[in-house]
């Protein structure tokens, strides 16, 4: 494929890039064009009244099913911090009422970031709570190297500003720190952007993985499939990578 990124569209990139239909191989030996190879159009969505009008409403419900909730949890418990670790910080942006954390998980500081107050009022894991759209506003109001870790669950795809949101996620990680992303094939439909509902789950992983790429600041991208019963409940895949550590 050519590296020139003013000759390949967003999905021409995505056909010619993406190195075979498994998505843990999907991020290895990606050779990325030069520059962000997608467009304006890619990030629109079929609702383009306020996100804060569509989330006005609290909603107590999880957004993907029991096996995928419990895969993440799983996935959690090997990666994150262990509980009560001394002086670690999490954020979780768009959080919600549930972070899907361990059961009883614990930090000296654990910020959720999200639409809803009421919803991230009954987050017994958060510490703090920001509310704030980060389509309007991808600035996170955060010192550099504030943390040890950002979690997002199956949000992702909502993100219209995401290379902002991504350069913001690299500036506030301690270096080292690490970014996780997941999502699975679950959203309101909607508000997700273009790029998002046109393609498949091997290409998220790639959208994902070059948001890290470009936004710089990040190691490689890796990309973990967790689905814990393929065909039969929700998929759940996980785009991660760490801050590069500085010399």
């Amino acid at each position: 494929m050519t590296t020139s990124g003013g000759a390949l569209g967003g999905k021409s990139f995505l056909a010619s890039a993406r190195p075979s239909s498994n998505v843990e191989q999907v991020l290895k030996n990606v050779e990325w064009p030069e520059q962000f190879p997608f467009k304006e159009e890619d990030f629109q969505r079929d609702d383009v009244s306020p996100d804060s009008l569509f989330y006005k409403a609290p909603r107590f419900v999880t957004h993907i099913d029991d096996p995928a909730i419990a895969a993440l949890t799983k996935f959690y418990s090997r990666v994150l911090p262990p509980s009560n670790s001394p002086g670690v910080s999490i954020l979780d942006i768009c959080s919600s009422w549930i972070s899907h954390y361990q059961a009883g998980y614990k930090q000296e500081r654990i910020v959720g970031m999200g639409m809803n107050e009421e919803e991230l009022k009954q987050n017994s894991v958060l510490t703090e709570y920001i509310v704030q759209d980060l389509n309007v506003n991808p600035k996170l109001p955060f010192e550099d190297n504030s943390f040890d870790v950002i979690t997002n669950v199956v949000s992702v795809d909502y993100l219209t500003k995401p290379l902002d949101v991504l350069k913001e996620m690299s500036r506030i990680l301690k270096p080292g720190g690490q970014a996780i992303m997941s999502f699975s094939d679950r959203c309101f439909w909607t508000k997700a952007i273009s790029i998002w509902t046109s393609t498949g789950d091997t290409d998220h992983v790639l959208i994902v993985g070059s948001y890290f790429h470009y936004a710089g600041g990040f190691e490689p991208p890796q990309a973990v499939d967790i689905s814990p019963n393929p065909g039969q409940s929700d998929p759940m895949y996980i785009v991660y990578s760490r801050k590069a550590s500085t010399t």
